[in-house]
């Protein structure tokens, strides 16, 4: 009730819906920041005690801007500095992030190209790397697409390579976990009736190869992927429930003559490669003009 108030006076006072606009941004920033910092700070192998230390910063300041809380800006200088991170602002035009996209990881931009041009071909609400923030966890979902009126919502993870796993499928769960939550507010949805996440692959050896090293791993995302987004594909996302899945997905539009874009995974001994590894596909995405 306190949710449909809220809605209905930003509705009807352009100041109020001014202002959640602004909340909004800001925890999106903040997140997006956030995620970066620790990310980082991981990668470097320092604690939250060293980082504060280099920065000039307490424990609690750090672990409130890794936590995604807004910051002054001279504490994400400090932070960066500390870190040997290159600050830099950019206003950008969301119509163009996926140019972006495209040159930092061509392959990985191709298969979220092809997602969201059919979801809102399908007049979906999509958004493309979009950040978040959840208390403690602040990341990023590389597709996401929702239907206000049928309260359903689809969240893919795109994924190139695996080079480290424990941190690919920590990272996934963990959106699993939170995206839906935050999505559902910023939607104004209340909570999603279907809620839906896929983790989509390059469907190719190197990938195919990590299947078959870590079978119970992949499996554990349950065998509804291809079902799944099959359904999302048609226009026919599930009323009700969670549901989540892996698939194998082909970025290449009209490659092959069955026209399948994606596979499950049923015996990963007879899945059969479309591509040895990042190079080729991006070789037949340079070909066909989609890189």
């Amino acid at each position: 009730m306190a949710q449909t108030s809220q809605t209905s006076t930003s509705r009807a006072n352009p100041r109020a819906r001014v202002e959640e606009t602004r909340q909004r941004d800001l925890g999106a920033v903040a997140g997006s920041l956030g995620a970066a910092i620790r990310e980082e700070r991981r990668r470097r192998h320092l604690t939250l005690v060293e980082l504060g230390d280099a920065a000039g910063l307490s424990l609690s300041a750090v672990h409130a801007v890794e936590s995604g809380r807004v910051a002054s800006l001279d504490t994400y200088l400090r932070l960066a500095r500390a870190l040997h991170l290159r600050p830099q602002f950019e206003l950008l035009d969301p119509r163009r992030r996926e140019l972006a996209l495209r040159k930092v990881d061509p392959v990985h931009a191709a298969m979220g190209e092809a997602e969201a041009a059919r979801f809102i071909e399908l007049g979906y609400e999509v958004r493309i790397d979009e950040p978040f923030q959840h208390y403690q966890f602040a990341g990023r979902g590389d597709i996401v697409a929702w239907s206000p009126e049928r309260g359903a919502l689809l969240h893919i993870e795109n994924r190139t390579e695996f080079p480290n796993i424990q941190e690919a499928f920590g990272a996934f769960n963990a959106k699993r976990e939170y995206l839906g939550t935050e999505l559902a507010a910023r939607a104004v949805v209340g909570r999603w009736r279907s809620e839906c996440h896929v983790m989509a692959a390059l469907w190719s050896a190197d990938v195919v190869r990590a299947i078959r090293q870590h079978r119970a791993t992949f499996s554990s995302l349950g065998p509804d992927g291809p079902t799944l987004l099959e359904k999302w594909w048609r226009g026919e996302p599930p009323a009700v429930g969670r549901c989540t899945g892996f698939v194998l997905f082909d970025p290449v539009d009209g490659r092959r003559s069955d026209a399948r874009r994606w596979v499950g995974l049923t015996d990963p001994a007879e899945i059969r490669p479309r591509y040895r590894g990042y190079t080729e596909a991006l070789a037949a995405l340079t070909k066909t003009g989609q890189a």
